[in-house]
């Protein structure tokens, strides 16, 4: 008999393995990271290579290379310090708020057609426990994503 967490594991593997069959996969689709990276950036406003570093656990080379594949893509741009610090700081251009919005859409539609047939009492449950499940884990991580009232 498996247990809840033997259960918990396999259904969130499998979780992270149908997400992207959510939403066809697009030649101009942001990849996982750059969605994850601006999504952070468009909560928090612009933020240097050292508060993503800070914000997500991540070393300087790996946010380096991450944020210049997002600077050709054009969906970032670098500038200064707004508050005057001295470090320059990734913000999201035009281009990068449009594109992470027709992500989200998709994501949306996706997980929509997905649960066509749940309720709303059952498909808020899930946003309930998913969000508590994820609380649970930035506690323990110490790296709290930043979440609006609504959360």
């Amino acid at each position: 008999m498996d247990m809840p967490l033997d259960r918990i594991e396999r259904e969130t593997m499998l979780l992270g393995r149908y997400m992207h069959l959510l939403a066809p996969r697009v030649e101009w689709r942001l990849d996982r990271s750059a969605y994850i990276l601006l999504s952070r950036i468009e909560v928090e406003g612009p933020m240097s290579i050292s508060q993503l570093s800070e914000a997500f656990g991540l070393d300087a080379s790996t946010l380096n290379r991450q944020t210049a594949a997002m600077l050709r893509a054009g969906v970032v741009e670098r500038i200064p310090d707004p508050d005057g610090g001295i470090a320059r700081k990734f913000a999201i251009t035009d281009e990068g708020a449009r594109r992470l919005d027709s992500d989200r859409e998709r994501n949306v539609a996706g997980l929509a057609k997905v649960m066509a047939d749940w309720t709303p009492e059952e498909a808020e449950q899930l946003a309930v426990s998913l969000s508590r499940l994820n609380l649970s884990i930035e506690r323990l991580d110490g790296r709290p994503w930043p979440r609006d009232s609504r959360d």
